[in-house]
């Protein structure tokens, strides 16, 4: 059985990824979860906090399935390519363990918080880190010079936040797929030089 503080975390994320975190009450969250008032607030002294603990949980989701997904291609540009696989399984609904697609929480919810030194926009500041170096591991395995390797990842890294974000505010289901190709084509020209 679901513990009372995971069901919280779980719920309130369903609630802020769909609706955001400031059109969420704590009374909406109550009734979504069916917990009671004095149960959240054993858990959670505040909103913030609750914020800060649905930030963890999707984090942990959203790279363990990542990282799954990138580990079962081949080394090298084959991961790069299923990054991008990924993320078009991602905004087309195809990965039920993420939800329907509604953009990145980590940028709606940074752009919710415009307080670049509060918990919360660090916490998503760290997430989008946490991706970068599992991307990065990816080109490693391309064993190209150091300095090529950094500009690819800033490459690979842009076009997946851009992705990301056609994705969600134009609606473009195909942005995943698009960087695919310009990543692949960075990539190719990389290792022929």
């Amino acid at each position: 059985m679901e513990s009372k503080r995971n069901l919280l975390i779980t719920r309130a994320f369903e609630l802020f990824y769909t609706k955001g975190i400031h059109a969420v009450g704590i009374n909406e969250i109550l009734q979504y979860s069916g917990v009671a008032k004095k149960t959240l607030y054993h858990h959670f002294t505040s909103k913030d906090e609750l914020v800060i603990a649905t930030l963890k949980y999707r984090d942990d989701c959203f790279y363990d399935w990542l990282a799954r997904r990138l580990n079962q291609a081949d080394g090298g540009a084959a991961r790069i390519e299923a990054l991008f696989d990924a993320l078009d399984d991602w905004f087309n609904d195809r990965v039920d363990e993420l939800q329907p697609f509604s953009g990145c929480f980590f940028i709606n919810v940074s752009g919710e918080y415009g307080n670049t030194t509060c918990q919360i926009h660090k916490q998503c500041k760290a997430h989008k880190s946490r991706v970068k170096m599992l991307i990065k591991t990816q080109l490693d395995t391309l064993d190209l010079h150091e300095n090529t390797t950094k500009l690819l990842l800033d490459a690979v890294h842009l076009l997946k936040e851009g992705a990301i974000t056609l994705a969600h505010v134009q609606g473009d289901k195909e942005a995943a797929l698009k960087a695919k190709a310009s990543a692949l084509l960075l990539i190719h020209n990389s290792c022929s030089v």
